[in-house]
């Protein structure tokens, strides 16, 4: 059942980040940037040929490979259930599912689309998969850093009984 459940979310989550990516194909290509809100947020269409900041541009057949790569690896941890965690298995689904929004992408356009654009901060133009990734990784990190200062502070208390 628990794979079942993770499979909907990450197949839900996907389907988001198609239908906006869509959307923003429909009604941003080729057009003006659209404001969200004055100063703050606008939609932007943009072509992304490298992951992050556009680093690694034009290497789409090795960002495509390196990301299928981390899909497995992810998956397998995922479904084998070998972390017994709620909120590594919360990460895990975000960042699939944010890895398979942009797989499709780079396989089909040879690119990735992004549309939002903060405008408080000099940022990078981003996507809905984009923030599932980002959100996964930093509840691995977080997790992840729990538990060192959780093992750190039980054998600073063995060393001192």
């Amino acid at each position: 059942m628990f794979q079942f459940v993770s499979l909907l979310l990450i197949a839900g989550l996907v389907a988001a980040d198609r239908v906006t990516k869509a959307l923003v194909l429909k009604s941003l290509a080729e057009q003006d940037p659209k404001p969200v809100i004055n100063g703050v947020l606008r939609l932007r269409y943009v072509e992304n040929s490298g992951a992050a900041f556009s680093i690694f541009s034009d290497n789409t057949l090795m960002l495509t490979v390196f990301t299928a790569l981390v899909l497995v690896l992810c998956l397998f941890i995922l479904l084998t259930h070998k972390s017994k965690s709620k909120f590594v298995n919360a990460g895990l689904i975000l960042v699939i599912a944010g890895g398979i929004g942009n797989e499709i992408d780079r396989i089909v356009s040879g690119c990735v689309i992004d549309f939002i654009e903060p405008l408080f901060v000099n940022f990078a133009v981003f996507n809905f998969a984009d923030c599932c990734v980002t959100v996964g990784a930093f509840m691995l990190i977080v997790y992840e850093l729990y538990e060192f200062i959780n093992e750190k502070r039980k054998t600073g208390k063995d060393k001192n009984d």
